[in-house]
């Protein structure tokens, strides 16, 4: 038995930092361990046991049964296991993952899954500006793993976004994919303006309604059958509007050319 169910007590006066509180830091600690585990509120450090009651659970599961809207980094730079959060996340969610498996079943505040470079963070609701983009101040982005957001996203999806797949099921902000370097976005509803600006590699996949593309992204000559296929079948995997990605032509635009971009964007027809 290594799991443990965090229920919350009450809402914080200020906002708290989790970072450090993930399922690897607190496997084979003691009950005891747990509620004395620090965290930030405001400029204090407070244990756990202020805000969540902390019970034992059969799996090795780390699971918060409460609304997490004040807590940022939840799962910031988690390296393995199972971490659920039954409401939403402030935030940073994500932020740095490295491995394993984050669930928030609400939404989550800005900069989720920024820099992370490996695992799967599943979004059940909507997801806040610059989700899988930079840290402020860095130069890279998501650099791998899995972002999947059931709901919405806000600006800048995506910016300076190196490797990995980002799936929205919802609608996208202004400046979907700007400045991407490689990796794929898929996205299921409408983008809004500046559709990839300063693009330099990269797939951005429209199974729902395609914006019109900036006259610096050209129509592709050569084909890409096989590689479609092939994107399409794992794409098709996550189902909604993905699922019939497969069975679609597809018009392809590379660019962005006024940055000397080499990526593309796919328009299913």
């Amino acid at each position: 038995m290594s799991g443990w169910t965090l229920r919350a007590k009450q809402a914080p006066a200020l906002r708290v930092d989790l970072r450090g509180v993930t399922p690897g830091a607190l496997t084979a600690r003691s009950s005891a361990e747990v509620e004395r585990w620090p965290v930030e509120h405001g400029n204090s450090l407070v244990p756990l046991a202020e805000f969540f009651i902390v019970e034992a659970r059969d799996d090795d599961a780390l699971v918060f049964e409460a609304d997490l809207t004040r807590f940022d980094h939840v799962g910031w730079q988690m390296d393995g296991g199972r971490l659920l959060v039954e409401g939403g996340v402030g935030h940073y969610a994500g932020g740095g993952m490295r491995g394993g498996e984050l669930t928030v079943r609400g939404s989550a505040g800005a900069l989720a899954a920024c820099e992370m470079v490996g695992g799967t963070l599943t979004i059940g609701g909507s997801a806040g500006d610059f989700a899988a983009s930079t840290l402020p101040g860095s130069m890279d982005g998501m650099r791998g793993g899995t972002l999947i957001v059931r709901g919405s996203a806000g600006a800048r999806l995506g910016d300076r976004m190196r490797r990995g797949t980002v799936l929205v099921f919802g609608d996208v902000g202004d400046f979907l994919a700007s400045r991407m370097v490689a990796g794929t976005i898929a996205i299921a509803g409408r983008a809004g303006a500046h559709v990839a600006y300063g693009m330099r590699r990269g797939s951005v996949v429209f199974a729902g309604t395609a914006p019109e593309p900036s006259s610096t992204f050209v129509p592709a000559i050569a084909q890409a059958d096989v590689f479609w296929r092939l994107l399409a079948r794992d794409l098709a995997g996550y189902g909604g509007a993905f699922a019939a990605l497969p069975r679609r032509r597809i018009e392809r635009r590379l660019g962005d050319l006024a940055a000397g971009g080499k990526g593309e964007l796919i328009m299913p027809c």
